[in-house]
């Protein structure tokens, strides 16, 4: 049943030519298209409204979920003799949401993107996508079959996973160990919080001993928050 639905989506489907971009980045032709263009539909850009049909939150909330526990699981086996803090630290280095945003810019995912969009596509939004894609094909084939696909075709092909184990970039808690060595206060302060591109941008300032050393803005708080750490540690402080 599943090769002649995916046969009819290649060659029938009005969404075709979806089901077409979809294998070239995917690698296959799903057989549940319709839940794969939900997927690529975004509630802030899609053309057709923001109601739950075209919105991917739903599917981007099961594939974060489904991710997290494939790398767990990946990173538990590969590492048998490592601990936990080291096994957190790395989970947290590849499902954070620059390296999905990379992860998603090396397949392709904007080509697709682009065509259910309207405005500009920022780097989150193809992170977001690559989550929701995840879930999607966590339906298509379920947690063995998805559990595999992200082994080979995103941990394995898009990922250096052994040159993560030397990489800090947890600037914010450099910075705080920074300022915990030298005796000094840190603050971070939310300076404005406002709408671009109908999603909330935040701007972040770092304030250490009161003094401004440095602001970032970024779709999420956390992500604005470590980009003003970088800043303050690489232009101001020099660590």
């Amino acid at each position: 049943m599943g090769f002649f639905r995916r046969l009819y989506n290649s060659r029938l489907s009005a969404d075709r030519t979806l089901a077409s971009k979809l294998n070239s980045v995917l690698g296959f032709t799903p057989s549940h298209l319709a839940v794969f263009k939900v997927a690529v539909s975004h509630k802030s850009l899609n053309a057709q409204g923001k109601g739950s049909k075209y919105n991917n939150e739903r599917l981007e909330y099961l594939g974060d979920s489904v991710l997290s526990t494939v790398v767990a699981e990946y990173l538990f086996k590969k590492y048998p003799k490592k601990n936990e803090g080291f096994l957190t630290k790395m989970r947290s280095k590849i499902v954070k949401r620059s390296t999905l945003n990379m992860i998603a810019d090396n397949m392709g995912l904007d080509v697709i993107l682009s065509e259910y969009s309207m405005g500009n596509l920022s780097n989150s939004m193809k992170g977001n996508a690559l989550e929701a894609l995840i879930g999607a094909i966590y339906i298509e084939k379920g947690y063995v079959g998805t559990r595999d696909y992200i082994i080979k075709h995103i941990l394995m092909k898009h990922l250096d996973v052994k040159a993560l184990e030397a990489l800090d970039d947890n600037y914010k808690s450099r910075l705080l160990e920074w300022c915990q060595k030298h005796g000094k206060e840190v603050e971070f302060v939310l300076l404005n919080k406002y709408k671009f591109d109908k999603r909330d941008r935040f701007k972040v300032a770092v304030q250490v001993d009161g003094k401004e050393l440095a602001t970032a803005e970024d779709y999420n708080k956390k992500s604005a928050e470590q980009k003003a750490s970088s800043i303050a540690l690489h232009s101001v402080i020099k660590v």
